[in-house]
C-alpha cells in the first residue's frame, strides 16, 4: 500500500482481524450494489470509504424529493437526477481508491446475471420481492454469496444467502399476495441507515473473514423497542431454487 493508503486505513490496519491482509482483499474486492436508494446509499458509502476494489451500481430510478427523508447521499439540488450518477459522484469523492460503475437501467431476468456476474459479492437493498428473487436466482447461477436487506415500518431484517447455506427462496419461497412497499407502509429514516450500515458490515466481515458473518442466519431488528436477534436460518429441501427435492 502506498503511504496515503496506510494513513487512510490505518483504524482497520490495527484490527488483528482484518490488518494488512485484510484491507487489501477488501482493495481488490469487485461488489454490485443493485438498488442506489436507502440502503445502497448508506452501504455503498461504507464500502467505498472501507476501500472496496471496485463498486457496481444498479439502478433505474431519478431521485425524487421523497426520497431525501432517509437516502441521505442525496441532496435537495439533485432531485431529478439519475441516483447511480449522483451516488457514483459522491463514492468517487469519498474515496478515489474505489473504482465505481454506475449502471443506470432496470434489472430483468435477461439482465440480472450479465450485470452481476464477474462480482465477489452482491447486495441488495431494493424494495420489490420480484427484484429480489431474481438477484437471488442470479446469485445462485453465480455462485456469488448474497446480502439482502428489507425494511418497512420500524421493522428490518439482513441475511447472507448462497450455497452451500439458504438462499433468499428459503426465506420467501413465494410472491406474498399482498405485497407492501415502503411508499405504502412508510419507513423512518434512521432505520435505512442501520440496515446499510449492517449490510456494509457483512460484506467486510465475508470479505476479509473476520469474525461470523450472517450466512445461514436472519438479523432482525425492532426499531420502536431498540430490540434485536438472530435466528437459525435452514436451507429449505423444497426451495423453489435451491432445494433438492
Amino acid at each position: 500500500m502506498m503511504p496515503d493508503q496506510i494513513e487512510r486505513y490505518a483504524r482497520h490496519l490495527v484490527l488483528k482481524e482484518i490488518g494488512g491482509s485484510g484491507q487489501n482483499a477488501l482493495l481488490t474486492a469487485r461488489i454490485a450494489i443493485v438498488g442506489a436508494g436507502g440502503l445502497g446509499g448508506p452501504a455503498a458509502l461504507y464500502l467505498a470509504a472501507a476501500g472496496i476494489g471496485q463498486i457496481t451500481l444498479i439502478d433505474d430510478d431519478t431521485i425524487s424529493l421523497s426520497n431525501l427523508q432517509r437516502q441521505i447521499q442525496f441532496e435537495t439540488k439533485d432531485v431529478g437526477q439519475r441516483k447511480v450518477d449522483v451516488l457514483a459522484q459522491r463514492l468517487q469523492t469519498l474515496n478515489p481508491d474505489t473504482a465505481v460503475r454506475p449502471r443506470h437501467v432496470r434489472l430483468t431476468e435477461e439482465t440480472a446475471q450479465p450485470l452481476l456476474c464477474d462480482h465477489d459479492l452482491i447486495l441488495d437493498g431494493t424494495d420489490s420481492f420480484a427484484t429480489r428473487f431474481m438477484v437471488n436466482d442470479a446469485a445462485l447461477a453465480l455462485n456469488t454469496p448474497l446480502i439482502s436487506g428489507a425494511v418497512g415500518r420500524f421493522d428490518a431484517q439482513v441475511g447472507l444467502f448462497g450455497r452451500p447455506g439458504p438462499c433468499y427462496r428459503c426465506l420467501v419461497p413465494d410472491l406474498p399476495p399482498q405485497e407492501e412497499r415502503c411508499a405504502e407502509v412508510g419507513v423512518v429514516g434512521a432505520l435505512t441507515g442501520i440496515v446499510g450500515s449492517v449490510m456494509a458490515m457483512e460484506a467486510i466481515k465475508h470479505i476479509t473473514a473476520a469474525g461470523d458473518t450472517l450466512s445461514g442466519r436472519l438479523w432482525i431488528y425492532d426499531g420502536l423497542t431498540a430490540k434485536s436477534r438472530t435466528v437459525t436460518l435452514p436451507r429449505d429441501p423444497d426451495c423453489p431454487v435451491c432445494g433438492v427435492s
